[in-house]
């Protein structure tokens, strides 16, 4: 049995959750998200919490109910309090601007790198070089930064590229010479 699973998912003041069959809704101050799960979980609502359950016994329902229980949890926190990643750009003539829902790189290559912004998730630049992901979707977030990192991670030897705050970059030393 997951441990995860079993909890209860507590069903915030300002949070509107509508569960009808497999789909959840969840309305917030900071947007609206909506997700249909599988058949192998069973999802009921009831004083205040969600809770969440294998639909039978097999080795699936076991493996999924603790995976829909997170992902519910997550929709319910980020339409109230939303996620948010911080992204840091080092290294010389390294900056970052944005021109409407575009974010425009300038990552040391010879053409300028653009990462379009999709809907729901609002980015913003503060010093050319600090970058902060929010949204009410966790996956999306994420996933904006990841594509954002995955144009020049952070190389060890100087540190230059793409940092995300709070990641650890392993730093080597350089060639020594004889």
């Amino acid at each position: 049995m997951s441990r995860i699973g079993k909890l209860p998912i507590p069903v915030l003041d300002k949070a509107n959750v509508v569960i009808d069959g497999q789909t959840v809704r969840v309305d917030g101050p900071k947007g609206k998200l909506e997700r249909t799960f599988d058949r192998s979980v069973s999802i009921e609502q009831a004083d205040g919490e969600i809770r969440v359950a294998p639909a039978d016994n097999s080795g699936h329902a076991r493996a999924m109910y603790g995976t829909a229980r997170s992902i519910i949890n997550n929709m319910v926190v980020g339409v109230v309090d939303g996620f948010e990643k911080k992204i840091e750009i080092k290294g010389v003539g390294f900056r970052a601007s944005l021109q409407g829902d575009v974010l425009d790189l300038s990552l040391g290559y010879s053409h300028p790198v653009t990462v379009k912004i999709p809907e729901g998730v609002t980015v913003t630049v503060a010093e050319n070089t600090k970058l902060t992901v929010a949204g009410a979707d966790k996956q999306v977030v994420g996933q904006v930064t990841a594509r954002i990192y995955s144009y020049y991670p952070a190389e060890p030897y100087k540190g230059k590229g793409v940092h995300i705050v709070g990641q650890y970059v392993r730093r080597k030393e350089g060639k020594k010479s004889a």
